[in-house]
Formats: structure tokens, sequence, C-alpha cells
């Protein structure tokens, strides 16, 4: 392919062994041409957001900006208390500080990354139930984000409910290829935990979305508007944390919400501690408009309708050529299936590793693994995803992804696998080193 882009491949053979054993995060962003690394905190903010900020209050403690973002969050979510964090990861350290101890469980369809260290930095297990059609990234299945409700009512009777301080639900389902949850699979989990007794929180981080999947794919929801799916959706939680740095289109920001006075008391204080005052929470005011405006924007129709359309685009283009996708395409990214499209790396050998950096190589393109890296034994897959920023790129750049997919596609054969040379204790993938190896297994 003619690359008109000049990508940052490099010119020697020391550049390009350097560049090899360099990981997504560690690539410092001008070198980047396209960035799919995220798509947390890299919206374009609208104008309606920018002109909300400059309104932005920044006392310390009862600012006005406070209550506007308290009052847009309930007007959606519906829950009693509203506690903002400077992004979504805060959330759930104070909620699994909070509600867990060492030897809890906390099942989910399928916790994230940064859910799964905080809830096991605490001693707790972070356990996936995820169904069937999941763990088969060619399956297509309306609703692969959901819970196997089956699987979690055996974990109930044979751990006990004492044992499980709550059950999360992630929607959509980021590692699970950013699938969504159907609005019957959250009643069905609602049902079992409120049979014995144990609180339900949904990771909200891509609410929107997910209802919107609903909307489009979901018996008797077809008439309804996101935002009335959403109030559904939340009904059935006893509360949420929620990073607004996705569906809330800000830059950073998050909160945490619960109906439990007593909790949210104690959540309260462990933020003064950490985080803020209760009403600013970490974030300056002007932030917490941008919130305000952007969790309703998210919610718009028509933004939906052309943020889901985009994406499939990217998927379907690429996967009609043969490329290995989490199918049917997600809404806010289209995850790789790397062991699929470079079967001669073994996991150990981290093919999602190795088939991000060729991206980058080939065509300055930055995505993440979702794998063997960053899950360790708890991979059930290795994926990479490129996750498309909000109101960022247009038709012509997916265009270009797709090309340069597809040039990776035809010498995958090529590709080396991956060993770690160094690594964190908690979330390596973030700052981990590994070199590629000399041949191929």
């Amino acid at each position: 392919m003619l690359n008109l882009f000049a990508p940052p491949r490099a010119k020697s053979a020391s550049g390009l062994s350097k560049l090899r054993d360099t990981i997504s995060f560690l690539l410092p962003s001008e070198a980047i041409l396209i960035d799919l690394l995220t798509d947390s905190g890299t919206s374009a903010m609208s104008t309606e957001q920018w002109a909300a900020m400059m309104r932005g209050d920044e006392s310390y403690a009862g600012s006005p900006s406070f209550a506007r973002f308290r009052d847009s969050i309930q007007a959606i979510f519906g829950f009693r208390h509203v506690i903002p964090t400077h992004q979504g990861r805060a959330a759930e350290r104070i909620l699994f500080n909070v509600m867990c101890k060492k030897g809890d469980i906390v099942p989910s369809n399928t916790h994230f990354d940064t859910t799964r260290a905080n809830c096991e930095f605490v001693g707790a297990q972070a356990l996936d139930l995820p169904i069937s059609e999941a763990k088969q990234p060619s399956q297509i299945h309306p609703f692969k984000g959901n819970m196997d409700t089956a699987q979690l009512a055996q974990v109930i009777e044979r751990e006990g409910a004492k044992k499980i301080p709550l059950v999360m639900l992630t929607v959509t389902n980021n590692s699970g290829g950013g699938q969504p949850v159907s609005m019957a699979n959250i009643r069905d989990v609602k049902q079992i935990c409120k049979k014995h007794g144990i609180p339900l929180y949904i990771d909200a981080c891509r609410f929107a979305e997910n209802s919107y999947f609903i909307k489009l794919r979901e018996s008797g929801y077809a008439g309804k508007s996101p935002r009335e799916i959403a109030r559904e959706l939340f009904s059935y939680a006893d509360g949420c944390t929620m990073s607004a740095k996705k569906d809330g289109l800000a830059n950073i920001g998050g909160f945490l919400c619960t109906n439990d006075d007593s909790l949210a008391q104690q959540e309260k204080d462990l933020l003064i501690l950490t985080e803020g005052f209760p009403t600013y929470g970490g974030l300056a005011g002007r932030d917490l408009e941008a919130i305000a405006v952007g969790l309703n924007e998210a919610l718009e129709e028509d933004y939906l309708h052309y943020r889901i359309a985009s994406t499939a685009f990217l998927g379907n283009h690429i996967a009609a050529e043969g490329v290995p996708i989490v199918q049917p395409p997600g809404g806010h990214a289209i995850y790789l299936d790397a062991r699929a499209f470079l079967p001669h790396i073994p996991p150990a050998q981290f093919p999602g590793v190795a088939l991000a950096n060729e991206l980058y190589l080939e065509g300055g393109i930055r995505s993440v693994e979702i794998g063997t890296l960053m899950f360790g034994e708890h991979a059930r897959m290795d994926l990479v995803r490129l996750a498309i920023p909000r109101r960022v790129y247009t038709q012509s750049h997916i265009e270009y992804v797709v090309e340069v997919i597809l040039d990776v596609w035809r010498r995958r054969d090529a590709i080396p696998g991956y060993d770690v040379v160094h690594q964190a204790p908690f979330l390596r993938h973030f700052s981990a080193r590994l070199k590629p190896r000399s041949s191929r297994p």
C-alpha cells in the first residue's frame, strides 16, 4: 500500500528493534498517526460542553456546578446518592474498599482491568461469569455481554451469599469484545441478587451505547428512546460506578452512585480522605459542567446511530477480507482475534502484543492488547482492541485503518512472538516491557 501519511516506521534495524520493544502505552502520542488505544477521555467535546465549562464554579464546597452535575446524573440514573470522582477507577477503589474484604467474591459478566485490580487489591476474588457464546469470538449473538445466570446461582449456592458483597455487570462488556448486555439478562441477574439479598452494581461506562443496542436488538424496545431504556436499566441496580470519560463525553471525571444511605456516608468519608470534598471529588467545577452536558448528549439517537454504524463499518470491511474479529462488531471498538490472526504464536508469547505492535510499525496506528498480558491466567482470549474516540475521526481515517490492518494480515506469518523483560505487580500491561523472539516457535 502506498502510504501518503508517512507512518513512523523505523528506518534502521536498531530503530525497528527499539519500537518493537515498546508497548502501546509507552509510545509518545506525537509519534501516533491514528490513536485507537482507548476511547476513554479522548472524545471531542461539543460546543455546548465548552460553553457549559465557562460557567464552572470552582468553589471548594457547595458549588452550583456540582448541583447541575448531580441533577443531570439523577435524571438519567435515578440513584439517591451521587459521589463525584476524578475517574472511574477511583469510584471502583472506593466501592471495593467499603464493601469488600479479604476472601470475598465479586461475580461479573467480565471485570475490566482496573475493576479486577481494585477488587483483588483488597483481597477479594474478581470472578468472571460470561455466557458460553462470549468465549467464541466468531460466533454471532446479539448480547454476548450477558452474564451466565445459571453459573451465578451456582456460585451463590456454593459459596453462600455472605461471601458475595455485590454482583457487578459491565455495560457494554469491554473485556468481552465491547458486547452489550440485554435488559432481560439484567432483570434475571437482579432477580437472583434480590433473592439472596445481594446488591447489584452496574459498571456504567458505556451505558448509552448499551441502551442503543437494546433498542436495536431486543424485542419490545424498538419504540423506546435510549434515555427511557437507560432509566429502566438502572432501575434494577442498587448502585453504579462510572467513568465519564466514555459515555460522559468528557476528558476526565467519573462518579459512584448508591441508594444506600449508610454506604454513601462511608464512601464520602473515604472520598474526603483521598479524592476531595463530596461536592467536587477531585474534579474542577468546569469538569463537572462538561459531564453534566455530555451524559445527555451521549443519549441522543442521531449521535448513537452514527457511532454504532461507523464502528461496524470498520469491522465489516476487514471481516469481509478474512480478518478474524469478535462478532458482531461492538459499539466503541473493534476487537481483532489475535489468536486466530496469529495462530503460530501461543498465548504465552503474547499474540495480542505482537499484533498491536505490527499495526503501529505498519501504519502508525496505536491499539491495545486485551489478553494474556492484561489479564494473565484469567485471559480467555487474546484480543487487540481498536477503540474509536467519539466525534474525532472521519470515514477517511477509518478507511486508512482498514488498509493498514489488511497489509498486516497479508504478512501475518512472519510476525514473531514476545517475551516479557519487565513487569509491575499490578496492571502490568500499562508499563511492561517486552522483546520480540528472534524466530517463530
